[in-house]
């Protein structure tokens, strides 16, 4: 039998990947999450009751093993029927495995669990400022944004996200376009740049194509500059959902850290 491109994905990141169906599955892949965004607060992330419920009734819930240890994660649900979709809710994998390959392992898994289901796309969210995320959505996997959520989950208070609002872009990947088409930044002009002070910079661009800038390490940012890491939020809301509103749309993200926008 020929081997699948997830099943290829997996053996290179070098885990393999199963349903998460027992009790001992759920309770792995919420003491991994919490060990991942590490909340401030205690309690489950992933609450036992509600896993079990969808484990049951026929969501998407896998790990990712390497050997017999839990390296990775992922849990989605079904949209309402109309939207054909699956919502990837969480996906996370453990920071000693980061650069593996697992995380593209479990979405190329989930795109072939869905496909075998008849469902034709999957929805996510993630944080637009976070550059290595909106690189590996857009660039690598093909999912497009199709919403800009303003703080959507209030405020979330782990280590990842630390006191910073939730902004979130929604996506949806369109199984059947995979992979994506390159998006070129040749003649685009910028929108919001990087200042000296590593800020962002307003810039008068316009025209057919637009850059919008990310920093190259929210993360690092939040922890070491909290008020830059602020105005990076607020300077990326503003410009997105301004061009959004002029009628531009996302065509990609350029992995030098910016957003591609077209009329």
């Amino acid at each position: 039998m020929t081997e699948s491109e997830a099943e290829a994905a997996a053996r290179a990141a070098g885990v393999r990947i199963r349903a998460l169906e027992s009790i001992t599955d759920l309770l792995a892949a919420d003491a991994l999450t919490r060990a991942i965004w590490q909340p401030a607060t205690p309690g489950m992330m992933l609450p036992l009751e509600t896993m079990r419920a969808f484990a049951h009734t026929g969501n998407y819930l896998a790990g990712a093993y390497a050997d017999d240890e839990m390296v990775g994660c992922s849990v989605g649900f079904f949209e309402a029927p109309a939207a054909g979709a699956l919502h990837s809710h969480v996906t996370g994998v453990a920071d000693k495995v980061a650069g593996r390959g697992v995380g593209r392992a479990l979405k190329l898994h989930q795109r072939q669990w869905c496909l075998e289901r008849g469902v034709a796309a999957i929805t996510w969210t993630y944080d637009p400022l976070v550059a290595r995320n909106a690189y590996f959505n857009l660039a690598r996997l093909g999912a497009m944004p199709t919403a800009y959520l303003t703080n959507f989950y209030g405020t979330m208070q782990d280590a990842r996200n630390g006191e910073d609002e939730s902004d979130r872009l929604m996506v949806r990947w369109e199984l059947g376009r995979f992979p994506p088409r390159p998006v070129l930044v040749d003649g685009a002009e910028l929108v919001l740049g990087r200042a000296e002070d590593g800020g962002p910079a307003y810039e008068p661009g316009g025209g057919p194509r637009v850059l919008v800038a990310v920093p190259a390490d929210i993360e690092a940012l939040r922890e070491a500059q909290p008020e830059t890491a602020n105005r990076w939020r607020h300077a990326v809301r503003e410009a997105i959902t301004g061009l959004l509103g002029d009628g531009y749309y996302f065509a990609g993200f350029d992995r030098t850290g910016f957003y591609i926008l077209e009329r």
